[in-house]
Parts: C-alpha cells; sequence; structure tokens
C-alpha cells in the first residue's frame, strides 16, 4: 500500500512540474590552530557561525578547544553571525573544533516573472554603494550601456549577467576567492569568485537591481574530502514578488576553464547558474563587506567574513598562508 501511495506522489509531482530537491548531507569539521609566535600573549579568532535557512538544515554543532572564552555574536549593521575565541596568556598551541551535520539542497527558481512591484525598503540597503561595491563613475557608465532599452529587475539582471560571463574570466593565479575589488576587475577582467561575483553586483546595483554576495564553502562530491580549498562566493539578486534569486556567473567560467569551453558551447551552464545553485555548497554569510567586529579587530573593517579571520597581539593573521594560520575543514557523508 505504502508502495502505490509513493507512486501515486511521484506520478502528481511530475504532472505538476515539480520534482525533488536535490540535496546532499554530511558532517563538515573546521580545525584551526593558530601558530603564535614565541613569547606572543592574547589570540583571538573570529569563524562564521552557519544557520539553518529554508534551503539548508544546520544540526549537532559543537566546538571545543583550549581557548579561554568564547561566544557567538552579531554584527549590528551587516547582520554577520560569527563565532568569537579567545587565548589569554602564552601557550604554544591555540586549538579550536567546530563541526556540525548539514543538509543542503539545490536552490532552483524557475518560472522568473518580472511583476514590477517596488523594492520593500528592508532590501533597499542592497541598491547602495560603498567602498566595495561602487555604484558610480565608471560603473554606472556600465550599467546604463549594459541595461539600456532593458526594463524592469528580471530584464536587467539578466543583462549584467550576460554581460559578466561574456567579458570576465577566471584567473587561476589569484590567491584565494580574491578581494573582489571592483576597480580592478574593470580593468582586468579577470579574477576567482568574490572579484567576478562582486562585479557584477556592483553593475546590478548600478542599474536598480538590489544584489548582494553569499559567502559559503563547497561540500566534498566524496565520501570523505578534505575541502579547506573550497571556499566560494556566488550572488543573489532581489526580484520583487518572489525574493531572493541565486545568480554564479564565477561558476560558470570556472566551468568554460576547466573544460575548455566556448560561450556557445557552456550555454547549458549559462542558464543554469542565473536561478539556480547546485547543491552541493551551503552558506555561512550573507554580511556584506567592510565588516566591524565584535570584540572589534585592531586592523580595521574586514574586506569580508568567509575565511576564518585571526589576530595575534592585535596584528592580523593571513588565512591564506598556511606557515602562520594552520586550518583545515573537512567533510564526510552521510
Amino acid at each position: 500500500m505504502k508502495r502505490k501511495i509513493s507512486i501515486l506522489v511521484i506520478l502528481l509531482l511530475l504532472v505538476s512540474g515539480l520534482s525533488y530537491a536535490k540535496d546532499r548531507q554530511g558532517r563538515v569539521t573546521f580545525k584551526i590552530n593558530l601558530n603564535a609566535a614565541k613569547g606572543s600573549k592574547n589570540a583571538k579568532l573570529w569563524l562564521p557561525y552557519p544557520l539553518s535557512d529554508e534551503h539548508q538544515r544546520i544540526e549537532n554543532l559543537t566546538i571545543k578547544g583550549n581557548f579561554d572564552n568564547s561566544s557567538v555574536y552579531r554584527e549590528q549593521k551587516s547582520g554577520a553571525i560569527y563565532l568569537f575565541s579567545e587565548w589569554q596568556g602564552v601557550s604554544d598551541s591555540k586549538r579550536l573544533e567546530m563541526s556540525f551535520t548539514v543538509k543542503a539542497e539545490e536552490r532552483s527558481v524557475k518560472d522568473l516573472r518580472d511583476t514590477n512591484d517596488p523594492v520593500p525598503e528592508a532590501v533597499k540597503k542592497y541598491l547602495k554603494s560603498n567602498r566595495w561595491i561602487p555604484t558610480d563613475g565608471k560603473i554606472k557608465e556600465l550599467a546604463n550601456k549594459i541595461t539600456k532599452d532593458k526594463k524592469g529587475i528580471l530584464e536587467k539582471s539578466r543583462a549584467v549577467y550576460a554581460w559578466v560571463v561574456e567579458n570576465t574570466h577566471r584567473d587561476p593565479g589569484v590567491k584565494g576567492c580574491g578581494l573582489g575589488i571592483v576597480e580592478q576587475m574593470l580593468i582586468k577582467r579577470g579574477g576567482k569568485c568574490v572579484d567576478i561575483s562582486s562585479i557584477y553586483i556592483a553593475l546590478a546595483r548600478a542599474a536598480g537591481v538590489p544584489a548582494r554576495e553569499v559567502f559559503g564553502i563547497r561540500l566534498g562530491r566524496k565520501a570523505e574530502q578534505d575541502i579547506t580549498g573550497s571556499y566560494h562566493c556566488w550572488a543573489e539578486f532581489f526580484l520583487p514578488g518572489t525574493g531572493w534569486i541565486p545568480v554564479d556567473p564565477a561558476d560558470v567560467r570556472k566551468i568554460m576553464l576547466a573544460e575548455n569551453l566556448s560561450l556557445k558551447e557552456a550555454k547549458k551552464y549559462r542558464e543554469y547558474y542565473f536561478g539556480a545553485v547546485d547543491e552541493f555548497r551551503i552558506t555561512l554569510e550573507k554580511s556584506g563587506r567592510g565588516l566591524k567586529l565584535l570584540p572589534l579587530q585592531e586592523s580595521g573593517p574586514l574586506n569580508y567574513l568567509m575565511y576564518p579571520y585571526a589576530e595575534i597581539d592585535g596584528k592580523p593573521l593571513d588565512y591564506l598562508d598556511p606557515k602562520s594560520f594552520s586550518y583545515t575543514v573537512t567533510f564526510k557523508a552521510i
């Protein structure tokens, strides 16, 4: 009887045009060891604190280590949620481990339509220009050119997405995920995921499309996998009447490079990553740029919070330098 009911449900889903969301489940573990210089005393660590949302379920989160104190904070301006830990006094080893289970679903929004509804007040901040996401000058000129004769948020967002895919490229020589310096991307046109996502967001905002960064990490495709090098940034734009829509021009360019594809040959990827992103990723933060964390870091506003960030006696560590900042992220499928 149960089997007949299951078959009936599947048939109803197929008839209605719906389908089961693809998902990826496993346990993610961050292990951090701050290699403090001899004689150093105070060490501080800020680590993105993942939360459940409609596309990911975070459970069984545990934190352990030899830190002196640890708390979860929320930055008031950006809404960033993060774990702060501190080590006081001289010690050879400063360790922390954060582990959790996750079920991540493919994020896919189909049948996109522009209702021409106004942008909600709470979303209008994602139209604003700032130091990291400028929308004036050459960015504004280019955005106007790209979206000329385009009407509505959906048409403009598609036009900006197409331009970014067609006019940027992935540069394997860029360290980590890149710095997301929009002015440099206008000149070089090459970078990694933060760079490519940042220029999309800047152009989108300049064209009147609310847009924001999503900072995350890719889950392993193997049963067990080291995912330390799998941090990834993509973007979202807001479509009134629908909500936030994922876009990932950086992954299109990454696949094109890996598979040596032309723009024409990459058509299915271009279509997929406008309105969808795969299930092999989780969101760590949607906090924006220029963060003033609590307790306040001494190095000035943080470009973005995706990697672990630490300071030893007030001096920032390079989270991309394993000699000074040792950490691993692993994934084990469930």
